[in-house]
């Protein structure tokens, strides 16, 4: 699994709780994919925001301030992927 960070993209970010079932597939993901895709972009920014209750969200900011928002609630750790891929583009 490779997720090349960078180009137009310049941070991410994730909002999740930490005990609601909406936020189990990312919790999954970040437990499996977190570590190999920080080390394969060290100095890329990746955000992650535990908070009791919030919505399950990823932030994607692109140059020129663009921000992107995508809901996460109820996917599973293979969903979270392919929409991380898919915002890494």
């Amino acid at each position: 699994m490779s997720v090349r960070l960078g180009g137009a993209l310049k941070e991410l970010r994730i909002h999740l709780c930490q005990t609601n079932k909406q936020s189990a597939g990312v919790r999954d993901f970040i437990q499996h994919n977190y570590v190999s895709i920080k080390k394969e972009n060290p100095g890329f920014p990746i955000l992650i925001r535990e908070c009791s209750g919030v919505e399950p969200k990823i932030w994607a900011r692109y140059a020129r301030a663009c921000e992107t928002v995508t809901p996460l609630s109820n996917l599973s750790a293979s969903q979270v992927m392919e929409i991380f891929r898919k915002l890494a583009g």
